[in-house]
């Protein structure tokens, strides 16, 4: 297993490397001026000030000499200064990244809480009511954008409820985590709940194949209760096609966050990521990019530890 794991953190260095050129190509590809947003409409009709502007933020040189400066920078674990405030980027990212984890992982709690039971439920009582209703409802929760979602429900609430509106401040969790929970929890909801349709779709399926096996008519065959067949024989083997599933809705619930932060006025990660493409700001645009991939990467290295624990016939060698 380790040499396994060793083995998959190696090849995650060519798949940064190639991302990391991909995203730094692709920022530069945006229209607009960045020394003119950097310089101010005055300062940007100067061709000394902008000639100041581009040496001191290296942007006077060609597209592969930035970039080489750039990976140096993320070779020593810095990723660089905000053009427009100056201010670290890896010091932005140290407050705002644990309330985008926050998020995520309150995101997949509720896809699990939510689509494991519905697809349990849809497999065991197949083709009636409750499976109908199962399978509408996961439909359902795929096609709504979440986005429209929270619009809505921030809509409906200002005019009929008073708990689904935004706080117009933010709470950290260690201020006053009941209060940090009451901001989260919605957001979380409605973030989480598009992740769940998938979870119901392939939980039900993987259960009505595990169900049809042999060893479940045994175990069935020898008196055990429905509800120890399902729990202890027919679930531990169908969750592995859902850790899949699972893992592979971490990219969508990260990239679900930009949209649902905005719309809540969470400061996470999302939301300082769309106020920097707004602005042009590179280095931030290409430090979230790479440290969101890195997350990926490692959210799917864990799936893959998750099936060997699950099914012990699994071995990584």
């Amino acid at each position: 297993m380790q040499k396994y794991i060793i083995r998959r953190v190696a090849l995650m260095i060519p798949t940064l490397l190639g991302l990391s050129m991909l995203v730094f190509l692709m920022v530069r590809l945006v229209p607009g001026d960045i020394v003119a947003l950097i310089a101010g409409d005055f300062g940007a009709t100067s061709p000394e000030t902008r000639a100041a502007i581009l040496k001191d933020f290296s942007l006077d040189k060609n597209i592969p000499e930035q970039y080489v400066l750039w990976l140096g920078q993320m070779g020593r674990l810095d990723l660089g200064s905000s053009l427009i405030s100056g201010r670290s980027v890896q010091s932005e990212l140290a407050s705002r990244l644990p309330v985008t984890m926050e998020l995520g992982i309150l995101a997949l709690l509720v896809s699990v809480v939510l689509g494991l039971p519905i697809g349990i439920l849809s497999a065991v009582r197949q083709d009636s009511p409750a499976d109908y209703a199962g399978r509408s409802f996961a439909i359902g929760l795929l096609a709504a954008p979440n986005f429209w979602i929270g619009l809505v429900l921030i809509a409906l609430a200002g005019r009929y409820f008073q708990w689904g509106v935004p706080p117009t401040t933010y709470v950290p969790i260690t201020e006053n985590p009941i209060a940090n929970f009451k901001l989260m929890i919605v957001p979380a909801i409605i973030l989480g709940g598009a992740a769940s349709g998938g979870v119901m779709r392939f939980t039900r399926t993987a259960m009505l194949e595990v169900l049809r096996q042999d060893y479940i008519r045994t175990a069935r065959s020898k008196g055990l209760a429905d509800r120890a067949v399902i729990l202890r024989h027919a679930l531990k083997n169908a969750l592995i096609p859902v850790v899949t599933v699972v893992g592979l809705s971490v990219p969508g619930i990260v990239g679900g966050s930009v949209i649902i932060e905005t719309v809540y006025s969470i400061p996470g990660m999302g939301r300082y990521y769309i106020a920097s493409i707004n602005q042009l700001d590179f280095p931030v645009v290409q430090a979230i990019n790479i440290v969101t991939a890195l997350v990926v990467v490692f959210a799917n290295l864990a799936v893959d530890i998750t099936y060997s624990w699950l099914n012990p016939r699994i071995r990584y060698s």
